[in-house]
């Protein structure tokens, strides 16, 4: 008894932090239903506009196409970091050398950049390369990130590098070795840097507002803000309008909920 007492304050912050956490949540989804005004007086229980809400979305905004260019965005920009990042952190770590250790270096240092600081450059580059308002210029700043970089080196150092000596004894070359032996091993390692980079990508809302000049290929983030740009804003379609852009993200996060804990801790099965 005494030592369940003695750990009654845990449970008691952590019951407190889990309802901060789960609140803002709560409150979206019942806003959902709700209409405007209620909204505005905080009401905490469903409401019945939810169909209310929902005629006037789509009735004022393009959701499908907003939902359909944020997927592109976010699968492609996921599946070419995945890559990319994945290769470097195995060519970083694998074939180790002090030159590699420099400019691994560098690329740490460059996650101290704020995007602000780079965005003018990058509209620029791409300006003149007439990639504005295209898929394709928001996609490339986001397929190598130091941190992904640095997460599959970090990864890599528990790799078991006898697996790979014995490979190459054997005669597999270095491409059969990393899609064979190495990419399956690091299944868990993928899947955290997929919901980190499919979460980011989906959420993006600053560089594709800078470089989608046009709304014909707004993204959800782009469509919600547009929503708060009139005289008046319906709340309630505002937060039916969120709870649709908050759910892909969800998904993917309670689908590879178990092996992101693996990949984030360095585990390696």
């Amino acid at each position: 008894m005494t030592r369940t007492l003695r750990k009654l304050p845990g449970y008691l912050f952590l019951a407190v932090a889990a309802l901060l956490s789960v609140f803002p949540l709560y409150f979206m989804l019942v806003s959902a239903t709700n209409s405007s005004a209620d909204v505005l007086d905080s009401r905490m229980l469903p409401g019945t506009h939810l169909l209310e809400n929902w005629s006037a979305l789509v009735g004022s905004q393009d959701v499908g196409s907003a939902m359909w260019y944020s997927a592109v965005n976010a699968v492609v920009t996921t599946v070419l970091a995945l890559f990319f990042c994945s290769i470097a952190g195995y060519g970083f770590e694998i074939f180790h050398s002090r030159g590699k250790d420099v400019v691994m270096n560098i690329l740490l240092l460059a996650m101290m950049i704020p995007f602000a600081a780079t965005m003018i450059p990058l509209f620029q580059m791409f300006a003149q390369m007439k990639l504005v308002n295209s898929t394709i210029a928001v996609v490339l700043p986001a397929i190598a990130t130091p941190f992904l970089i640095l997460l599959f080196r970090q990864a890599s150092r528990s790799f078991p590098h006898e697996i790979i000596e014995a490979a190459r004894i054997d005669g597999v070359r270095e491409v059969g070795i990393f899609w064979r032996i190495y990419l399956p091993t690091m299944r868990s390692t993928y899947a955290a840097a997929a919901v980190i980079t499919f979460m980011t990508a989906w959420n993006n809302f600053l560089w594709p507002r800078v470089i989608l000049v046009s709304n014909e290929y707004q993204t959800m983030p782009m469509l919600i803000s547009n929503m708060r740009a009139g005289y008046v804003t319906d709340y309630g379609v505002l937060m039916l309008a969120v709870t649709l852009a908050s759910l892909p993200a969800v998904v993917v996060f309670l689908a590879l909920q178990r092996s992101f804990a693996n990949g984030i801790t360095g585990a390696i099965k």
